[in-house]
């Protein structure tokens, strides 16, 4: 049922962008079919290794920003004393707009790999302290009764109840910041580099290669979908019942 609900929405989005199209009769907005047959011409112009490098730096930049938040969040839900030292500094990150830092860290890192990364990261990793923190404290002490009367070690009561507890928040934090991932994408592959989807948009945008640049698009959003869609079987695997 849930794949015919996205073919429906996918059958409807493309007929309101087609009858758009038809209507403006606008160069700057080709309809959908003209955007797809073009895929040909795409794969010429090496849009696979776009689709590579966005995809490489997005996944390092989740798995990064994942396992500091998990390490953080997760102290700052079981200590009150770490949640004390941690929140002010994580409250007070938090508002920042990272990309203004976007100059700096490309100073201290480079204009390469490793600086669209961290920006990404960095970006992500206040959300997703945030929500492993809040999940964690959430759990009731009485979850945990059970394994302290057994004398069980802290090992156990952390994998049998503060990580089943917290997945399916930390599941849903990380489904938007898979999305904000991809929208930083967009601007921090559009400096000092000539692969990603980012670039690519950017780069056939300037040339009004206009097919191209809604077909770089699509394929950022196919991007996105799927990363969503591998969470969602990811939390069925992990979170039954």
């Amino acid at each position: 049922m849930k794949k015919i609900n996205y073919l429906i929405c996918f059958i409807i989005f493309n007929g309101l962008w087609f009858f758009l199209a038809k209507l403006l009769r606008l160069r700057v907005l080709p309809n959908p079919v003209d955007v797809y047959l073009s895929w040909e011409r795409a794969l010429k112009n090496g849009v696979l290794g776009h689709i590579t490098a966005s995809v490489f730096r997005t996944l390092i930049a989740l798995f990064a920003a994942l396992f500091i938040a998990l390490i953080l969040g997760i102290a700052m839900g079981y200590s009150r004393r770490v949640d004390k030292i941690l929140s002010p500094i994580t409250y007070l990150s938090y508002p920042v707009p990272k990309l203004a830092l976007m100059p700096v860290i490309m100073l201290l890192f480079g204009i390469g790999e490793l600086s669209k990364i961290i920006i990404t990261a960095l970006i992500i990793v206040f959300q997703l302290i945030i929500s492993i923190r809040d999940a964690v404290k959430q759990i009731p002490e009485e979850d945990y009764d059970l394994f302290t009367s057994l004398n069980a070690s802290h090992w156990n009561r952390f994998r049998h109840i503060t990580i089943p507890a917290a997945l399916p928040a930390i599941f849903s934090s990380l489904r938007v910041s898979v999305g904000t991932a991809i929208s930083v994408l967009m601007i921090a592959e559009s400096y000092g580099t000539d692969r990603g989807l980012g670039f690519y948009i950017i780069d056939t945008w300037m040339r009004a290669d206009y097919l191209q640049m809604y077909f770089g698009i699509f394929c950022l959003a196919a991007v996105g979908f799927l990363l969503f869609a591998a969470l969602d079987a990811a939390q069925a695997g992990f979170c039954k019942g």
